[in-house]
């Protein structure tokens, strides 16, 4: 099975990670490989341009690959989405220079728009129905506006510091990425085989497994705290009258799900990280 991942850019060691932690045993690449094998499955990795990879996995030349969402829509390939993978988050965003007097996409009527991204950049604004003039870059978007060639830009955004950085502000989203899987239009086996696999694994570091001791009397104050679709596992202890509680909880809601726990009656309460999650 043969897979693309890319080869520089900060989706690169994600990807590699996200291997290992599936139990493929990655080989280390060397700084100028191109391609790698995995030790413990029949996996061989190539190394190519976050950009082309929607094309390679079109192709067939590889089963599937991983890239962000916005450049496997950019590249208008005929892939499907099999697998969101939970990083390299950023968003689409329509900016403008700090004095313009525009607030919202829908002022962008009429404007003369710079970006790396024109296709989705036009398929997005002609969902809004927001009429504009394409100005079409490859690089240095965030400078085209003091330089006079365009009024706004739209492009990849993660923290905002580029974009404050060359005096720039935000106006809105138009689309939200991430880190995919993409397989062909009719998947590959290897591709459908391999997607669970790293679901698995995704859908274990999103959550956490929850351990605590607490009064029978409380169970049903903490059933309804604990999130999820599913009762939590309630076994009996020594102490009588005592239950140990356990269940799978989402990482993100920790923070606020712990405090109401212990109101609730919650006791010893431990939380650990979970390898990989079945559903």
């Amino acid at each position: 099975m043969k897979i693309a991942i890319p080869v520089k850019g900060r989706l690169r060691e994600p990807a590699i990670g996200l291997l290992h932690d599936a139990g493929f045993g990655p080989e280390e690449p060397g700084e100028r490989a191109l391609a790698f094998r995995c030790r413990s499955a029949p996996v061989e990795v190539l190394l190519v341009r976050a950009a082309d990879i929607p094309e390679y996995v079109q192709d067939g030349v590889v089963d599937c690959g991983i890239t962000g969402a916005d450049l496997a829509r950019e590249r208008g390939a005929r892939v499907s989405t099999l697998l969101r993978l939970g990083f390299g988050s950023c968003a689409l965003e329509a900016a403008v220079p700090e004095e313009a007097s525009m607030r919202s996409l829908c002022e962008l009527a009429g404007a003369r728009i710079a970006t790396a991204y024109p296709r989705l950049t036009t398929e997005l604004l002609a969902e809004r129905t927001i009429p504009f003039e394409l100005v079409e870059v490859t690089g240095s978007v965030e400078i085209t506006p003091r330089l006079g060639l365009a009024d706004a830009i739209v492009d990849l955004v993660s923290s905002g510091n580029t974009l404050r950085t060359n005096g720039l502000r935000s106006i809105g989203v138009l689309f939200s990425s991430q880190a995919v899987l993409i397989g062909a239009e009719d998947p590959a086996e290897g591709a459908l085989r391999l997607a669970p696999v790293l679901a698995s694994v995704v859908d274990g570091k999103a959550a956490r497994y929850l351990m605590m001791n607490a009064p029978h009397s409380a169970l049903a104050a903490i059933s309804s705290v604990v999130p999820g679709s599913r009762s939590p596992s309630v076994l009996p202890l020594a102490e009588p009258g005592m239950v140990a509680v356990h269940a799978v909880v989402p990482g993100a809601e920790v923070w606020r799900l712990l405090p109401r726990l212990r109101a609730a009656g919650a006791s010893d309460i431990l939380l650990l990280p979970i390898e990989r999650m079945l559903a």
